[in-house]
């Protein structure tokens, strides 16, 4: 069978970037069961609750969704476990340095395969506004209004 290349992504949080405003990311393996890799590569998974932390030199990741395995026996893991988050120690160091500023926190923004192997993708966060999200949104529909503007006006100046 050949190998998997590219990256296919099973999960985005997607209300991550709506609610913090993300400062650097990181790229981590994940340690995981056979039942686990095999429902995610059934799609199936929900970072919306999850959030991640370091405790004793070690990254973990907690509250992330991966249901069991539907053809899973008495091996089958548990849905919401705590996973160890795979960085290097240096990474490691960094984020829990930039931690401890207060604020700020580790959450999971996409959840892929790359090459075969189980990635997350984690974000340093600073939490947003109310406020905040309002000019977001704003500026979204700007954009969309803009967008919508000039392709109109390219329409109507091509057909004549």
């Amino acid at each position: 069978m050949p190998r998997e290349t590219g990256r296919k992504v099973i999960a985005q949080n997607k209300r991550a970037r709506h609610e913090y405003f993300i400062e650097d990311t990181y790229e981590a393996g994940l340690v995981l069961t056979g039942t686990e890799v095999k429902s995610l590569r059934e799609g199936r998974a929900n970072l919306t609750d999850g959030f991640a932390a370091v405790e004793e030199d070690e990254a973990w990741l907690y509250n992330v969704h991966i249901p069991e395995y539907a053809q899973g026996t008495w091996t089958n893991h548990a849905s919401k476990r705590k996973r160890k988050l795979l960085l290097h120690r240096k990474e490691i160091g960094k984020i829990h340095a930039t931690l401890k500023e207060k604020g700020l926190t580790l959450i999971p923004l996409a959840l892929y395969f790359k090459d075969g192997r189980a990635k997350i993708e984690v974000g340093i966060a600073r939490g947003k506004k109310d406020y905040d999200k309002r000019q977001t949104l704003r500026e979204k529909q700007d954009n969309r209004d803009m967008q919508r503007a000039m392709s109109s006006a390219i329409r109507r100046k091509g057909g004549r």
